[in-house]
């Protein structure tokens, strides 16, 4: 399958995870490793070691497991749940199953799991219709990563965050109706720019009612630039990377997938954005919709770089987005993406704190749970504000005393007080990545030490490593004593080295892969556990095949600016290839009146918006709504130009020239070494290839 004819949003992967997910035997930790699952899958896993189990019962003694305020506030205002706990794609997948993680609720500890984490994976389990604040809020939680919120406004509802496919919002938006009575939507409100909180739009509104006027859509500055363009330029990367973080080919069990942090997982259907209407541009803005008052407080370069919350004066009820949560957020998120400011993050939410959570009765987000009563929500919102602040000034504090970034991980603690307050648990985040993001953003990855500043790559230094410790026996006698010593980091970090210098060499592999899975037991995060168990998964089985998802996702590439894919055709450009070409391309599309240069120069390919070249050598003219199905896959160029809607004038042979020199990008590369390394495919038939963007957490 050629990925260069689609567009692959995050959504669609995390999806192609579930399916693999229930096609392995889903959340059944009786099932059998060999039924249905393939060598992909082992649903058993290995047993914890004695030293995890010690760690995770040290836990449970160290932790404030007493405090059951966020369990009663999980469960307040049920109303009712529908009778499924599966609902259906379009296309006939299973688009959502709560049902694969009951096993959480049997009342066992799990060894295999943190029994933090295990504490969050069953909070996560609320699921059905909950009031927020009576005959006023509701929303529908447990259909998604993320939650649905309706406000009851005089007419119909408006809804926040229409959570991430058609199908998840379109049950819930009829589960609600059934259960209070029909009622229209008038306005939604995106509260940010990952796709996990407009994905669904389409499922609770036609796009003729928000086009005529009648249906309002509401969205922070700059929400379409990042909705579309945040992760684009390495989604390809990001998308491989997020096998890891997202753990989307582990089984839900106690030994694979057990939470997500902020939900449960993510809903495999149809992701769909239609563009806002109403663009909140001021730092806070008041506004009044179908008799229900709303002040947006934007909250740029927080959770996401373009997000805003939401005060209702009338209702003293606080929307944190997902500024504030059940969880400790990402600051650097392990799929890869831009770093996060931890100081900006805290500002804002004191600032909140201060314009609105002094007055509220009920804060309620687009993850996790409301909170009630005004004192509680000061705590919370003060939690989370002391913590992202401290994880900043704590960790520059350090650095100001040369802690580095290859050691602020082992010496930065969170204050604690802090520690045990479930609120500034660290779930979506890590403690350990979190931290050395903040070195990241303010000094770069370079400790300053001169011998990593220009390293060898693992693959060149791994060999002398193993030379000078004598080879593989040695290594893998002390690796094996390192690991019955529960010592697992000090296991992987030499055991890491033999399968650099060796990749086939399957007792390193399987002895590494065991530190892996211990050591992923243990952890908090479930994006640090889904990480070290995918690694552990590959290191054992190479990297899966046939988990390729379906296409997906034609609105996202309609809101691409046709200069966003100009820039990655340059991302794709193979210089090696292009030394010693050059030329100059003017491109046309008429129907917008958009028109570029296009330059290949110095074996590199850039672009400018709104000029044309005198001495061009080709000038390329197509209309942007075809060019539309041409960035799309749905028709090559090459097609284009034989029907007539693209016209070529001038030299033709710069455009054959410049075909074989764009690489075609496929998320099945390596991140351990030997798992089923595949070389870059560059395709000499297409023009064109869609963006891997990855647009959520």
């Amino acid at each position: 399958m050629k990925y260069s004819m689609i567009l692959i949003t995050a959504i669609s992967l995390l999806l192609m995870l579930d399916q693999a997910a229930t096609a392995a035997g889903g959340g059944d930790v009786k099932a059998d490793p060999g039924a249905a699952a393939g060598k992909h899958f082992d649903i058993k896993g290995k047993q914890p070691s004695t030293f995890t189990v010690a760690k995770q019962q040290q836990l449970r003694k160290s932790l404030p497991f007493s405090d059951k305020r966020d369990f009663e506030e999980q469960k307040k205002g049920f109303i009712a749940a529908p009778d499924y706990r599966k609902i259906m794609a379009e296309a006939g997948n299973v688009a959502w199953d709560m049902g694969s993680y009951d096993w959480l609720l049997q009342g066992k500890n799990f060894d295999s799991i943190n029994p933090s984490l295990q504490r969050q994976a069953i909070l996560n389990m609320n699921y059905g219709l909950y009031e927020v604040l009576p005959d006023k809020i509701y929303q529908v939680r447990g259909y998604d990563l993320s939650n649905i919120s309706f406000i009851k406004s005089d007419t119909g509802w408006i809804v926040f965050d229409p959570l991430i496919t058609k199908e998840t919002a379109a049950a819930a938006l009829k589960f609600i109706n059934e259960q209070l009575g029909e009622r229209p939507v008038v306005a939604v409100v995106y509260s940010h720019s990952h796709a996990d909180h407009f994905g669904g739009v389409r499922g609770v509104v036609n796009e003729a009612d928000v086009n005529s006027g009648k249906v309002k859509i509401i969205a922070p500055a700059g929400f379409m630039e990042h909705a579309v363009a945040e992760n684009i330029y390495a989604g390809n990367a990001m998308n491989r990377r997020m096998f890891y973080q997202y753990g989307v080919l582990l089984p839900r069990s106690p030994f694979g997938h057990v939470d997500q942090a902020i939900g449960k997982n993510a809903a495999a259907g149809n992701t769909g954005l239609i563009p806002p209407t109403v663009i909140i541009e001021k730092d806070i803005e008041e506004m009044t919709i179908d008799g229900v008052k709303m002040v947006f407080q934007n909250t740029p370069g927080t959770e996401a770089p373009a997000e805003m919350n939401t005060w209702f004066p009338d209702m003293k009820a606080f929307w944190a987005a997902e500024n504030i949560t059940a969880t400790i957020h990402n600051i650097y998120t392990l799929r890869g993406a831009l770093v996060r400011d931890a100081l900006e993050w805290s500002k804002q939410i004191n600032k909140a704190l201060y314009m609105f959570g002094q007055d509220a009765e009920v804060m309620f987000a687009s993850h996790s749970w409301p909170r009630w009563g005004n004192d509680r929500i000061q705590e919370v919102m003060r939690a989370q504000r002391d913590t992202y602040a401290n994880l900043n000034n704590g960790v520059l504090h350090l650095a100001n005393q040369g802690v580095t970034i290859n050691q602020i991980h082992n010496v930065y603690k969170v204050p604690k007080s802090l520690q045990q307050q479930w609120a500034a648990r660290s779930y979506h985040g890590s403690v350990e990545h979190n931290s050395r993001a903040v070195i990241n953003r303010y000094l770069g990855y370079w400790d300053g030490n001169p011998t990593t500043l220009i390293p060898l790559s693992p693959e060149d230094s791994a060999p002398l490593y193993v030379e000078m410790m004598g080879g593989a026996k040695p290594i893998l006698a002390r690796g094996k004593a390192l690991y019955d010593q529960g010592k697992y980091r000090y296991a992987q970090e030499i055991l890491n080295k033999l399968v650099y210098a060796e990749p086939n060499n399957k007792a390193a592999r399987d002895l590494l892969a065991d530190a892996f899975e211990q050591f992923g037991y243990q952890q908090e995060s479930p994006s640090v556990r889904n990480s070290f168990l995918a690694a552990a998964l590959e290191l054992r089985n190479g990297i899966p095949t046939g988990a390729i998802p379906k296409t997906a996702g034609p609105d996202m590439i309609q809101a691409m600016s046709t200069d966003l894919w100009l820039d990655y055709l340059g991302i794709r450009l193979d210089s090696k290839k292009a030394e010693g070409h050059a030329f100059k391309i003017n491109l046309v599309t008429p129907d917008n009146g958009e028109k570029f240069v296009v330059e290949l120069s110095n074996a590199t390919l850039t672009n400018i918006k709104g000029y044309q070249a005198k001495d061009a050598d080709l000038t390329i003219t197509i209309n942007r709504k075809d060019l539309v199905n041409t960035m799309m896959g749905v028709v090559s160029l090459d097609e284009q130009i034989k029907s007539g809607k693209a016209k070529l004038k001038g030299n033709r042979d710069v455009y054959k020239q410049l075909k074989p020199m764009l690489a075609q990008f496929s998320p099945d590369f390596e991140l351990m070494p030997g798992t089923g390394k595949k070389e870059l495919s560059l395709e000499e038939s297409t023009f064109e290839q869609a963006p891997l963007p990855y647009t959520g957490d």
